[in-house]
């Protein structure tokens, strides 16, 4: 049988490697990850992964999400971060939904000061990457630069006028040249981003169970 030198590992099945600081040599992109399916923090947490996997520093930065009494304290997404070297996260959200449901006009208010809390954070992750330029340390912290940003949330937080779009505009312009930026999050379509994004997704909903009355579950939903 000939071997096949056209794919990856040349025909073998690649093994896992040790991680090690390594720097990506064609990082640089805004993707977006928009729409009413299951699926967008999944899919940049996944992205997460396989980049800290080649040795990467990545950071999420999540917007909107400060727990809701559906699912536990504990998150699975946060063990696994906390277990896997040159990944980490942090979470800029208050309590329950936003506009959703029996809230008060301070929980309203306290959503919108989080959200402009998180944004303030993410402007300074973005200039803390400004002058990254090789590997960076595993362990080291978010601040002295990342490779890969991903915003969870934050396009869902822009389209509830909980930050200014036109901010978030300004933050992808000014980020650096060499730092990959991920935006996720909201229903609505977000047109303001498309001139700006190299890659946008519609994650769309065909079913779901949650219409059947399935609430979110350990391990799939949190």
């Amino acid at each position: 049988m000939t071997e096949d030198t056209d794919t990856p590992g040349k025909g073998h099945t690649p093994e896992a490697q040790d991680i090690h600081p390594s720097a990506p040599e064609e990082f640089g992109l805004v993707q977006v990850w928009w729409g009413d399916g299951k699926g967008k923090t999944t899919s940049a947490m996944g992205m997460g992964f396989r980049a800290a996997g080649h040795g990467f520093r990545v950071h999420m930065l999540q917007f909107m999400k400060g727990g809701a009494d559906s699912v536990e304290d504990v998150r699975g997404e946060y063990n696994a971060i906390e277990a896997f070297p040159g990944f980490t996260y942090e979470n800029a959200g208050h309590y329950g939904w936003h506009d959703r449901g029996p809230s008060t006009e301070e929980d309203e208010q306290a959503h919108e000061t989080e959200a402009d809390a998180g944004f303030a954070r993410a402007k300074e992750l973005v200039e803390a990457a400004r002058d990254v330029d090789g590997p960076l340390a595993l362990d080291g912290p978010a601040e002295d630069g990342v490779h890969m940003l991903i915003l969870d949330e934050v396009v869902y937080a822009a389209n509830r006028g909980l930050i200014d779009p036109d901010d978030l505009l300004d933050l992808i312009a000014d980020k650096p040249e060499n730092l990959e930026l991920v935006l996720t999050g909201g229903h609505e379509k977000p047109e303001f981003l498309y001139d700006a994004a190299d890659l946008v997704t519609n994650v769309r909903k065909e079913k779901h169970p949650i219409e059947a009355g399935q609430p979110a579950r350990k391990g799939t939903e949190y």
